[in-house]
């Protein structure tokens, strides 16, 4: 009899914590739903051509607010540039992690509690360090001249946002390429050396082209933290609508626009809202529905490469 009723009992507890479980999940993909069904009846009738297509005003009237196109530019110029900065040290710190480094010793500890701080430093902290560190006059080169002060650094440009925001999201693709590395079967690398080829190079040529789905994950998550991020843009970017440069996609204007402020979609965001500045709130649900858009679409990309990933390790 004690046996039933505990049987009974754990069956009401499975069955309770599937009915939770589900519960949960229903509710997360109905707050999703909701705020994305919101954005879109709210911005999506001033997507157009022509908002895709001017540059903001600079008016905070409503319907004055201009178009995306500097932001949009801006974003994307952002994201590169950020990434420029974190795959080449994500993927070789992954690399020391999973296939040099001794797990047993105490400076492993010390890397890997590292990173998890590092992972949890708030941005606008990075973006407060890096506007300080960027001001330095040595660092000029990397920034225009403030309008107050020629001899210093600005300390606001593409550059430094590119940099600061390459470190912020260091620590999330080295993670997620440490462990790609990791999946990588054994076997590869037992049969390289048993072809006579050196480690490096069994590395080069066999583990990372094995784990590239795995990093190239990693790199397209790091990308949308860097599209979502604020604290950061609008500290070492600046508060402007324009490029440093009219012609800013000139090529020969283009170390003017490195060096210089911008915006990207998250301040066209704050500047026409009324949280912020502007009274657009037409406009700014409207860019908010581009950047879920943009993120929607690297997440898509990042579970399409996450599949890829399982189905070459499942045939290896």
């Amino acid at each position: 009899m004690n046996l039933t009723a505990t049987n009974r009992r754990a069956q009401i507890t499975s069955i309770l914590g599937t009915v939770a479980c589900w519960a949960m999940a229903v509710l997360v993909v109905g707050v999703c739903v909701f705020i994305i069904g919101y954005l879109m009846q709210q911005g999506a009738s001033s997507i157009s051509w022509k908002f895709l297509s001017t540059d903001p005003s600079g008016s905070i009237a409503e319907g004055g607010g201009g178009g995306v196109r500097v932001p949009l530019v801006g974003s994307a110029l952002l994201i590169i540039l950020s990434m420029l900065v974190a795959v080449p040290l994500a993927v070789a710190s992954a690399v020391y992690l999973a296939e040099y480094m001794d797990e047993g010793r105490s400076l492993t500890r010390i890397v890997r509690v590292g990173l998890e701080v590092l992972a949890g430093v708030p941005s606008v902290v990075f973006g407060m360090f890096g506007l300080a560190v960027f001001t330095l006059p040595a660092l000029a080169f990397v920034s225009a001249a403030g309008a107050d002060n020629h001899s210093d650094a600005y300390g606001r440009s593409f550059l430094v946002a590119g940099i600061v925001m390459g470190i912020h999201v260091l620590p999330f693709i080295i993670k997620v390429a440490e462990e790609a590395i990791r999946n990588v079967p054994r076997s590869y690398r037992s049969g390289a050396a048993a072809l006579g080829m050196t480690k490096w190079r069994a590395i080069r040529k066999i583990v990372l082209p094995a784990a590239g789905p795995g990093i190239a994950t990693g790199i397209i998550l790091g990308m949308g933290l860097v599209a979502g991020d604020t604290a950061i843009v609008w500290l070492t970017l600046g508060g402007t609508m324009t490029m440093a440069a009219d012609a800013w996609w000139a090529p020969s204007n283009a170390l003017t626009v490195l060096r210089g402020s911008g915006s990207t979609l998250t301040t066209f965001i704050y500047y026409n809202s009324p949280a912020g500045e502007g009274n657009s709130i037409g406009l700014a649900f409207g860019a908010a529905v581009l950047l879920i858009g943009l993120l929607l679409v690297l997440n898509i990309i990042t579970g399409v490469i996450a599949r890829y990933q399982a189905r070459a390790g499942r045939a290896a």
